[in-house]
Order: structure tokens, then C-alpha cells, then sequence
């Protein structure tokens, strides 16, 4: 390597200007390195070039930038009018379609052009490295840099070495994106790379819950986006990215892995496709918008007539989750029944973790027409989590209802399933995560840091297992593998091996 990413005078170029090109120029920019900028489409560039000089202006406005700075980050952007002028620099960024061949075709001959020394880098979200690599005569210089839209907000970029890249350009292009301020995370090739290979659970689980009429599409994302912290629910994601490019997406994936079932999209979500249904882009996805507003159906109102009396059943195995639902029943004044068994009238209350109602309720010799279960796994905040079998007397179910809204928080009723819903598309996320550590696609670390940074999501899934306690992740999968019989829930041998040793999920392997 000739170059020091670190030195002052280093320069990126930048192939193609589009939403996530312009991005990728303003943050090489402002991180104080030169920036060349090509478009195939005559005066795109110098568009860019100029948005990105509006938003620095706004930026000046609000006092986040001072004007110096904002000036002198626009006045190191250049445009090109030929590749030839952008293979003069250090770093070529390129932006352009997600097709292949095209990536192809613009890496043969920028490979041709650049000086030996050019790290040449795929902005691409889910195209193998290697496979864009294989197009040029120096592979070794090629490697993925994936920004997330919009670049200035999103912090994160992966670095994606391909199968023959070198090391040192591994290490420049990690070095090259902490200056661009951005939070590098290192992955390998592997199909979806880091962030969109975690974000396999979050979508795909909840359309299966959809799929079996568990919950309705607005309940499920009310759940998601309460205790939990999401901070938007699957439905709701998927109608603003558009269900056409996130079903593709799906379809991808599930084939890259040679259907690997954890993967698998749902029928529901290419029917939503086929009827051009796209989410807001079309006024009508998962939901309904009227002059660009989503339309939501309203909680059901809470009964007021609440049960005489409540048993809920005492667990030996999260005491300390069930102590804040009984603190709810207690500032309530509903009589708490504290015998071994319930009386022949009372409502029935189970706080299962991973386990369905039916099977505890048979399992246990309980009246299935009195028996409810509350999910209490991620705390009392609203909406609160209400289960019911086909048995569940309606009266009970409604005496429940207005049990647990008896302090104002909202209630969701479902119907009966292994790990309600939280449960179960968490614990999935978990399990997608161990099974990205256990592949070594990622280190622990970067595993947490990438989902949090790219998706959003409260907590990074390795550290969440922990939180939750990697042993009722465990529980969940297993009793859902269990239930179903299916091998989309089988728990990572990463995960067995931890909860098995006492270890906490982040635990490296033996070899290094």
C-alpha cells in the first residue's frame, strides 16, 4: 500500500450520485478528504454536488455545522467528467444500480484505469464482493464499503472484504470510513452480509404470526413497538420501504442461503405485491393512507366488568417477572386467590415463557374455558399482551381484558400461540444472531453494534439474549421447534453451546 488513510491529502472518488452516492460524497467531505464525483447521466454530479451544499447550508442554519466548515467540505467536492478522472484517487466508492453485470462492467474498467495501489469499493447492500471482484485483474484491491440511507444520519458502514482481499486494503477501508465519521463493522462475503442478514427474523416471523391468524397486522406492530422498543413495527417498516423491494429482498436472501428455512418470506406478502399494494408509495400495503396519513384501527375499548377473583399460577422460574403483573391485579383490588388450585369460579392467569396456552393449560389440569396468559417477559408498559385458546370462555377473556387495563394501559388480545409475539420474533432475532457469530461472518461486537446502528432495534441481539436471560431464548426456540415440528426454529449450536456452559452470548469460541 502507497497510501496512509490517514494522510490530508487523501481522495475519494465517488461513481454514481444518487441518493446514497451524494451521502457517501458529504461524509468523505466533511471528514476532510477530497472527493472526485462521476455520473454517467450528464449534470447529475453536479446536482449532487449542489444538494449536498443545501443541506450543509441548513446544517449552518441550526448551528450543528459551523459555516467554515460547511464551505470548506463543499469546496473539496469536484466533478468528473470521465472515470479516468475519478481513478485518480485513493478510494473509489461505487454507487450505482444493484445489478451484477453492470457493477461488472464498471469495476473491469476502473481496475483498468486506477493505479495499482486504488482501493476499489462496492456500495452494494446484498451483491457477493467476490463475484464483482472476480470481473477485475487485481481483486485484491476489492472490497465493500455498504453506507445506509440517508449516509449523513446513518452512522454505520460494513466493510466487506471479498474471498481475495487484501488485508491492507481491508484495514484502509476500515481506517477510510472512521474518517468519513462513520462506525465501521467488519463482515465477511456472505449473502446479505451483516445488518440485512440479522434483520431476516424481524419481518419474516411476524408475517408467519400474520399467516396463522395470531394477531391482526396493526396488533402486532402495537406490540412490537411497546414493552419491546422497536422502534417501528414490521407491518409499518414494510409499507414505507416498499413490500415490492422488501419481498424481493426476502426472496433473495431465502435463495443465497439455498433455503435455509429461518428464512423463508410468505405467501401474504407477494399477494400484497401482486395486487399493487406497496405500502405508501401506492396509498395501500399492510395499511390504508389518506392524504399520505396511515390509517390504524383503534384499540378495542377495555370492558369494565372485571372477575370476582384471579389464581395465577406461581413460577418457580420467573418470579421476578410475574411480581409486576400481581403489582397491577393488587393496585386493582381484585382478590388474589393464594391457594394450591383455583376456585371453581376464578379467572385463570398463566405467564408462560415460550410455552402456548393449550398445551400449559391440559399439561397442568387447568379449566381451559377460564384460562388466560399475560406475556410478561418484557415488562408491564403497555399494550399489555392477552392470550386466549378456541376454549377461553368469552366472559373470562373479557373480565381479563378489563383486568389489565384496569390502570389505564392499553391491552392486545391474540390467540394461542407458542411465545405470543414478542417472545417469539426476539427470540428469532437472537437465534439469526448466534448464528451469524457462530459463521464467524462477524465478530460478537460488531454484531451488536451493526443491528443497533443500521436497524434500529433497542438492544443489540446478543446483548439482548443476555438481558432476557439466553436460557429462556433457548426455552422459546426449543418449545417452538417443539410445537411445530419444523426446522425453522432450531436453536444455533452458538446459543446451546453458551446457555450450556453459563456463558454470556458474546463469548468468543475456543479458537480465534
Amino acid at each position: 500500500m502507497s497510501f496512509d488513510p490517514n494522510a490530508t491529502d487523501v481522495t475519494v472518488g465517488v461513481v454514481g450520485t444518487g441518493s446514497m452516492g451524494r451521502g457517501i460524497m458529504q461524509v468523505s467531505a466533511q471528514g476532510g478528504m477530497r472527493v472526485i464525483a462521476f455520473d454517467e447521466k450528464p449534470g447529475a454530479a453536479q446536482a449532487a454536488k449542489d444538494f449536498i451544499a443545501k443541506m450543509l447550508e441548513r446544517a449552518v442554519e441550526k448551528g450543528s455545522v459551523p459555516p467554515a466548515e460547511a464551505q470548506a467540505a463543499v469546496d473539496r467536492i469536484s466533478v468528473a467528467g470521465s472515470l479516468e478522472e475519478v481513478a485518480k484517487a485513493n478510494l473509489i466508492v461505487e454507487a450505482i444500480i444493484e445489478r451484477l453485470d453492470i457493477k461488472q462492467a464498471v469495476f473491469a474498467r476502473l481496475d483498468a484505469l486506477a493505479g495499482p495501489d486504488t482501493i476499489i469499493a462496492s456500495n452494494t447492500s446484498s451483491i457477493p464482493i467476490t463475484a464483482i471482484a472476480s470481473a477485475c485483474k487485481r481483486p485484491e484491491r476489492v472490497g465493500g464499503m455498504h453506507f445506509f440511507n440517508p449516509v449523513p444520519l446513518m452512522r454505520l458502514v460494513e466493510v466487506i472484504p471479498g474471498l481475495k482481499t487484501a488485508p491492507w486494503a481491508t484495514d484502509a477501508m476500515m481506517a477510510l470510513g472512521r474518517r468519513m465519521t462513520r462506525e465501521p463493522v467488519l463482515c465477511t462475503d456472505s449473502p446479505a452480509f451483516l445488518v440485512n442478514h440479522v434483520g431476516r427474523a424481524f419481518v419474516p416471523e411476524a408475517q408467519r404470526l400474520l399467516t396463522e391468524n395470531i394477531a391482526t397486522v396493526a396488533d402486532i406492530d402495537r406490540i412490537l413497538t411497546g414493552a419491546p422498543g422497536f422502534k417501528l413495527g414490521p407491518f409499518s417498516l414494510a409499507d414505507m420501504v416498499g413490500i415490492d423491494v422488501q419481498h424481493a429482498v426476502m426472496e433473495s436472501i431465502h435463495a443465497l442461503f439455498y433455503g435455509e428455512p429461518a428464512y423463508a418470506p410468505f405467501p401474504i406478502s407477494a399477494q400484497r405485491v401482486a395486487a399493487g399494494q406497496l405500502g405508501q408509495k401506492t396509498g395501500a400495503g399492510w395499511y390504508r393512507y389518506e392524504n399520505g396519513k396511515k390509517v390504524e384501527p383503534p384499540l378495542a375499548p377495555a370492558p369494565t366488568t372485571r372477575p370476582k377473583s384471579v389464581w395465577v399460577r406461581p413460577s418457580e422460574h420467573h418470579p421476578e417477572l410475574q411480581a409486576p403483573l400481581m403489582d397491577v391485579f393488587a393496585r386493582a383490588g381484585v382478590t388474589l386467590e393464594r391457594g394450591e388450585k383455583p376456585s371453581a369460579d376464578a379467572l385463570i392467569v398463566l405467564t408462560p415463557v415460550g410455552w402456548d396456552l393449550t398445551t400449559a393449560a391440559v399439561d397442568l389440569k387447568l379449566d381451559p374455558r377460564r384460562s388466560v396468559a399475560i406475556d410478561v417477559l418484557f415488562g408491564m408498559k403497555g399494550p399489555r399482551t392477552l392470550m386466549v385458546t378456541p376454549a377461553t370462555d368469552p366472559a373470562m377473556r373479557d373480565a381479563a381484558h378489563a383486568l389489565l387495563a384496569s390502570d389505564g394501559q392499553g391491552v392486545v388480545i391474540i390467540n394461542d400461540s407458542p411465545g405470543f409475539v414478542a417472545q417469539r420474533i426476539v427470540a428469532m432475532i437472537v437465534n439469526v444472531a448466534c448464528g451469524i457469530a457462530q459463521r464467524a461472518i462477524a465478530a460478537p461486537a460488531d454484531i451488536d453494534k451493526g443491528t443497533k446502528l443500521g436497524l434500529g432495534y433497542p438492544f443489540g441481539p446478543l446483548e439482548w439474549g443476555d438481558r432476557l436471560g439466553a436460557g429462556r431464548i433457548l426455552h422459546i426456540l426449543e418449545r417452538l421447534q417443539a410445537f411445530y415440528g419444523e426446522p425453522r426454529y432450531r436453536p444455533s449450536p452458538w446459543l446451546k453451546r453458551r446457555v450450556a456452559l453459563g456463558l454470556p452470548l458474546a463469548t468468543p469460541e475456543g479458537l480465534r
